[in-house]
Order: structure tokens, then C-alpha cells, then sequence
């Protein structure tokens, strides 16, 4: 039995943040029904990040949407909204991502959704938070990754403001809501209350810096200063950071100097001190790369790794996926559209009682459970009213 098997989460977010989140609680074993809006569907589906579809759908939607069931409704159609409220009398969890302000106004706030059903988990991801100054601007990464400050960190010091190169603040937030979820089922099975779980954007991306950041409020305010040769953290010294070798790329941690220069071996490197890691570090980290550039990357690893000194061979994919220690960990898998759209993707990253969680259904089509939740759930709206009659 998967740890969240019959608990029911209504996934009314779009996009990569709420989503990503209804993804984690389904990889753990929840049913997810995803409300769609009629016809269009989440906009993530056009939403491509190359010129790459599958099936009509971005290869971004199959990704992050796999495992779900599909309800179209609109919102904005009484019968619609009355049908979206009887199943949230049924379900366990909520996740909703629209502007803040926005599902207040088709009355489905969380007082409203609250006094519904009081043991439902409402959980809310939005850009910069419910209120202030900025809360009504677009919740995108690329924004908050901007108004975060992670942009100061990457890239040599010479490079202006370097973005990561991945949706990096829906992917935190979601894991971040997910969290809270998990934490809020785990307290409503003490006390059988519901509870509201928030999060955003920006507050995903300050907590992903939490390290540096107590470094900066607690050394008078200053600035990160990223090195200019081979940065890979503003505040790690040298030898720390990725450097070319006459094949490829061999990433070094953290070492103390000594050890380095023993090892490769590089004696010019016993003339600095313990202090001049930092404040020589592109002097070092230039004499490092050097040295390291006369070899190919196996002969460094074959060298090092015995001396335990900490580093890699960098990878690209095809690499990657080529590596036995990557192939043992199973992360990959292929899944189905109901219409036989095959889709390669990856599989959830916990295993829990040693075992991934293998979902085999792809990400759905819009509205292609409509008629089969609508039944189940006694979903027709004019059930509903004689129900509630």
C-alpha cells in the first residue's frame, strides 16, 4: 500500500509550482484530479520549451502532470462552480495557484472552501505572497528568481545577473508546499481539522539561499563577491569551482590547499597561506586550471579519488543516463496517454519500504475523465440540486 493511497487532492493549480506539488502527492500515492478549464485546459500545455509536442501537449505539461485524472469545468458557469464544490466536499487536499484575490472571487476562498469541508487541506502558492506591495504581480520564475537575489550568486563576477538555468522557484515552491500538505494531513489525522498552507515563489528562493544569506545578515551586510575566474559559490574558496581538463571537465570541493598540492602533485600552490584561499582565489583557481588542463579528466579522478580529495567528472545528459550508478537508481520510466501517447520521463525521487513509485497513466487529456468523475462522484449539477433540496 503507497502511503497516501485513498486520499483525494483536487489540483486546480496551473503552470509548475501548485502542479509540481499535486505531482509529489501522487508519486506517493493519492488520486489527483486536475480541474481543467473547458476547451483550453492549463495553459501549461502550450507552454513549450523547445518546439517539441507530444500528442498536442508540451513535453512540460506531460512532465509534471502524469498520473492525473482531468475534470473540465468552468469556473466562471454557476452549474460549473456547483459541481467544483460538491467534490470538494469530498476531498482531502486543495491546491490552487491563481493571483491572489482571484479564487475569493468565485467563492472559493478558504473560509468558503473551510466551512465546506472542515477537514480539507487548502493549500495556496502565489508569486511574492497574499498581500503587499508586490502581491499582485506575475508569480513567474524568471521574475522571482530576479527579485530574489540567487541571480548575484552565479556566474563569474564580471557577468551581471545570471539566472539558473532552471524553473528552479516552481520546482522549490512545489516541493515547499508539499511539505506543509504532508505536515498538515499528518495533524489533521490528530485532530481532524483542516488547515491553510502557503507558500510562494520568493519565499522558496530565500530559503533555498537560508546558508548565504545568514552569512550576509551576520557579516555587516556585505555583498556577495563572486570570484571572477571559475565561480562557484560567492562565498566558497578556492580551490572550489569546475575547470577544464584536456577532455572534458572535473569539478573540485572543498579541500584545504596542502592536500591539493600534494596530490596533483603542484608544490606552487604551498607558497599561499590558509587565509589566501579567499582572498587569492582567482590567483589559485588560475594556477589550478593550469596544472589540471595537461591531462584527461580520468587521469585526475584516478589520481585524486585515492587521496580523497573530493571531485567529479562534470556530465551532460547522454553521459548521465549512460552511467550504471545512474541506471541502478530507476529513475526513469515511460508512461501512456489514454489515447497511446508514450511519453519518456522520469519517476518521483523517493522510494519509501524500498520501492519508487510507478505510475503507468500519463499526464490526461483535457476533461478525459469528466464523464467518468461526473458519475462517480454524482457530479451532474442537477443531482446537485436535488441533493441539496
Amino acid at each position: 500500500m503507497t502511503p497516501l493511497q485513498g486520499l483525494l487532492v483536487v489540483d486546480l493549480s496551473q503552470f509548475l509550482s501548485g502542479p509540481s506539488a499535486a505531482l509529489r502527492l501522487a508519486d506517493l500515492g493519492a488520486r489527483v484530479i486536475k480541474v481543467e478549464r473547458t476547451g483550453s485546459g492549463d495553459i501549461c500545455r502550450t507552454l513549450y520549451l523547445t518546439d517539441t509536442d507530444l500528442g498536442g501537449d508540451s513535453t512540460l505539461f506531460h512532465a509534471i502532470n502524469r498520473s492525473k485524472e482531468s475534470l473540465a469545468l468552468d469556473l466562471k458557469v454557476p452549474d460549473d462552480l456547483a459541481v467544483m464544490r460538491r467534490l470538494l466536499e469530498r476531498a482531502d487536499v486543495l491546491i490552487q495557484n491563481f493571483r491572489p484575490g482571484v479564487i475569493e472571487r468565485l467563492g472559493l476562498g478558504w473560509e468558503e472552501v473551510h466551512a465546506l469541508n472542515p477537514r480539507l487541506v487548502y493549500a495556496s502558492v502565489s508569486g511574492y505572497g497574499e498581500a503587499g506591495p508586490w502581491a499582485g504581480l506575475p508569480g513567474q520564475d524568471l521574475l522571482a528568481q530576479s527579485m530574489s537575489g540567487v541571480t548575484w550568486l552565479n556566474g563569474n563576477a564580471d557577468d551581471g545577473p545570471v539566472p539558473l538555468g532552471l524553473s528552479v522557484a516552481d520546482m522549490l515552491a512545489g516541493h515547499v508546499l508539499t511539505e506543509g500538505i504532508l505536515a498538515a494531513l499528518v495533524r489533521r489525522g490528530i485532530s481532524g481539522e483542516g488547515a491553510l498552507v502557503e507558500t510562494s515563489l520568493l519565499e522558496a528562493l530565500v530559503d533555498l539561499q537560508f546558508e548565504l544569506l545568514t552569512t550576509h545578515l551576520n557579516d555587516g551586510g556585505r555583498a556577495p563577491r563572486r570570484a571572477e575566474f571559475r565561480n562557484a559559490n560567492a562565498y566558497l574558496a578556492a580551490p572550489y569551482g569546475i575547470y577544464p581538463t584536456r577532455d572534458g571537465y572535473l569539478a573540485l570541493a572543498m579541500m584545504p590547499l596542502g592536500q591539493l598540492a600534494d596530490t596533483l602533485p603542484l608544490h606552487e600552490l604551498r607558497r599561499y597561506e590558509p587565509a589566501d584561499a579567499f582572498a587569492k582565489r582567482d590567483e589559485i583557481k588560475r594556477v589550478i586550471a593550469g596544472a589540471l588542463a595537461q591531462q584527461d579528466t580520468a587521469h585526475w579522478l584516478a589520481r585524486l579519488r585515492p587521496a580523497d580529495v573530493w571531485c567529479a567528472e562534470v556530465l551532460d545528459w547522454p553521459r548521465l543516463l549512460q552511467e550504471e550508478a545512474f541506471r541502478r537508481l530507476d529513475m526513469l520510466q515511460t508512461v501512456h496517454r489514454g489515447d497511446g501517447t508514450p511519453v519518456h520521463t522520469t519517476r518521483g525521487p523517493l522510494r519509501i519500504d524500498g520501492q519508487r513509485a510507478l505510475g503507468k497513466r500519463g499526464a490526461p487529456m483535457v476533461g478525459e475523465h469528466s464523464a467518468a468523475l461526473r458519475a462517480e462522484f454524482r457530479l451532474d449539477h442537477n443531482r446537485i440540486k436535488d441533493i441539496a433540496a
